[in-house]
């Protein structure tokens, strides 16, 4: 899948399952259930113990994407690439991480605040801006910014829920990012998989209903 077959993914499902959590094992289960809820588009962030596994394990499906995020330099690109991710996400703007994904074919998403930030991950050849994080201006923030840069792919990340996700696609993000208001760590220790379940399907449903 090359970068721009991944863009055009995206924007058709609009939505990314975010997971961080700090075991292996439930991490499978807990994105099992976001799975079965409707993602197709799935995120383990490399702080997981084991993550390149999960990476190798899901990669394998054909009706899923996978990528890595936190991917802070080089190397974390070039594991996350050999273990299957098709695209990689950093908390910060960094050219190195950005060139690496290019050299790599996979796209890329430095993560971004300001109006500058973004525009320099664009000028190096970001394939998309995550939005990270949250300004207090939210989905309003957005499109103040898209006004004079509608060009830019925006992709927030940070206090996205099921009730808001609309919002931000509303105000011309391009997707939208779904971590712990989705894989509610209580339910995560606890293995309420249903309930994670039956919440991933109303995180999809609320962007899909757009």
């Amino acid at each position: 899948m090359r970068p721009e077959q991944f863009v055009e993914r995206l924007g058709r499902e609009k939505a990314s399952a975010i997971l961080r959590t700090d075991d292996q094992s439930k991490a499978a289960l807990a994105m099992e259930a976001a799975v079965r809820g409707g993602f197709r588009i799935i995120e383990f962030t490399l702080t997981i113990p084991g993550v390149y596994e999960l990476v190798q394990d899901f990669a394998r499906r054909d009706d899923l994407v996978v990528g890595t995020g936190t991917v802070m330099d080089a190397e974390d690109v070039r594991r996350s690439v050999d273990a299957g991710a098709r695209f990689v996400v950093a908390p910060v703007v960094d050219e190195v991480v950005i060139e690496a994904a290019k050299d790599l074919g996979v796209a890329s998403m430095p993560g971004t605040h300001t109006p500058t930030e973004m525009l320099r991950a664009h000028r190096a050849g970001a394939t998309l801006c995550k939005l990270y994080p949250a300004p207090a201006g939210g989905p309003v923030w957005a499109k103040s910014v898209l006004g004079p840069m509608p060009y830019l792919k925006i992709v927030p990340t940070n206090g996205v829920d099921e009730h808001n996700a609309g919002e931000w696609l509303r105000a011309g993000c391009f997707a939208v990012g779904f971590v712990n208001p989705l894989f509610v760590p209580a339910d995560i220790a606890a293995d309420r998989w249903d309930e994670l379940e039956a919440r991933a399907a109303r995180c999809i449903e609320a962007v899909q209903t757009l």
